[in-house]
């Protein structure tokens, strides 16, 4: 059962005749040399983990270590609860759960890293939004965990998903097409829809360095995560209406790659361009010039 790449992931599930999901399983089993018992019972803890990290915040906003982060994830969630939301139940919910999970790996709680801490709140923030909307059972969402966790897979594989290597596109672009693929499926979807959407939504973000003010992993990490759940939305909304993607998961992601190798040294990670280097930004860590 196992893959390389999209190409052959797709072969093996028309091949195999069973969704993206199912092909992970069965290859981290094998693997990992263990039982799919096993295996469920570790992603139902992940799923605990995403929940409560997303959950937490809003009822109790925590101040992160940095001080440029609390309280954001609540407001989007009081705002979304007061019938005030501009973009609907499903994104205000994402956004805000997605914010959240930030606000936990900030004040260094316990998140899951997908696929990178960073990048923690897309993957929770969509598929949570999506339980929630559509009343779906935890064994409705597990399946949607393993097919993002095979798109992670393939990018870690194939390209980087560090910032320090390839830039925000990385860590928040690859989370968006993790999100927007499992989604996909989750919504009943079929492999190539699923990988169209990571393509698109990979596309989408292509180009968007890392510069985190004061080297910490608060701002604009937060935002961004909002970004990317509401761009993996748009992706899994655009791939199950029927629109084709023109470059597939493999060639997007090798784009990826390319560009983020070819960033400037201040763009990945090392907090001394971008939002980083703006006078605001720079006064917000005590270091004004």
């Amino acid at each position: 059962m196992d893959f390389k790449n999209a190409a052959e992931l797709l072969l093996l599930c028309e091949k195999e005749k069973c969704p993206i999901s199912e092909i992970m399983k069965r290859r981290e089993c094998h693997l990992a040399e263990t039982t799919m018992e096993d295996l469920e019972a570790r992603m139902r803890r992940v799923l605990a983990i995403m929940r409560k990290s997303s959950a937490e915040p809003l009822a109790k906003p925590r101040r992160s270590m940095g001080g440029l982060l609390g309280g954001e994830a609540r407001l989007v969630d009081l705002h979304r609860r007061e019938g005030k939301s501009v973009c609907g139940d499903v994104l205000s919910r994402a956004v805000a759960y997605a914010m959240g999970v930030l606000e936990v790996n900030s004040s260094m709680g316990l998140i899951v890293a997908a696929p990178t801490a960073g990048s923690s709140g897309v993957v929770p923030g969509v598929f949570l939004a999506l339980q929630k909307e559509h009343s779906l059972s935890d064994e409705e969402l597990l399946p949607a965990l393993y097919n993002s966790s095979a798109v992670g897979f393939l990018a870690m594989r194939n390209a980087s998903v560090a910032g320090a290597v390839a830039g925000c596109q990385a860590e928040i672009g690859v989370a968006s097409a993790m999100a927007a693929s499992g989604a996909v499926e989750l919504m009943g979807g079929t492999p190539p829809q699923c990988l169209d959407a990571a393509s698109t939504a990979l596309m989408n973000l292509l180009g968007l360095v890392c510069d985190p003010v004061g080297g910490l992993v608060e701002y604009p990490c937060q935002y961004r995560n909002a970004i990317g759940a509401a761009n993996a939305l748009t992706a899994a909304e655009l791939a199950l209406s029927g629109v084709k993607q023109l470059i597939p998961f493999d060639e997007m992601l090798a784009a990826m790659y390319h560009v983020g190798r070819r960033l400037a040294p201040e763009f990945k990670e090392t907090a001394q361009g971008g939002c980083a280097a703006t006078p605001a930004g720079c006064a917000a860590c005590g270091n004004a010039r």
